[in-house]
């Protein structure tokens, strides 16, 4: 595991869509509660609002990985580029 010490008590949960829609941004694909360090990911948003360059399990994957990453980085205060520097050196 990536960060271990500072994820070692993150409660990561999935639900199937945030209670509203914030206006001017729209749905939610994730939520960051830094008090809580909880993040929730919402699996509608992700699986229905996200356009795939192609419609394949990759990149469903992709997208699903950039909630992760974006929704961690944002609870740590880092980039999300940098969680895992190594991670896409071969692209």
């Amino acid at each position: 595991m990536v960060w271990p010490d500072e994820l070692a008590d993150v409660v990561f949960e999935v639900a199937p869509g945030p209670m509203n829609v914030i206006p001017g941004v729209g749905v939610e694909r994730y939520s960051v509660d830094t008090r809580e360090r909880r993040i929730t990911f919402y699996r509608l948003p992700i699986q229905r609002l996200s356009r795939l360059h192609r419609n394949d399990e990759f990149h469903q994957r992709m997208v699903i990985e950039s909630c992760v990453f974006r929704g961690v980085a944002e609870l740590l205060g880092k980039d999300p580029w940098d969680l895992a520097p190594d991670r896409f050196r071969h692209f």
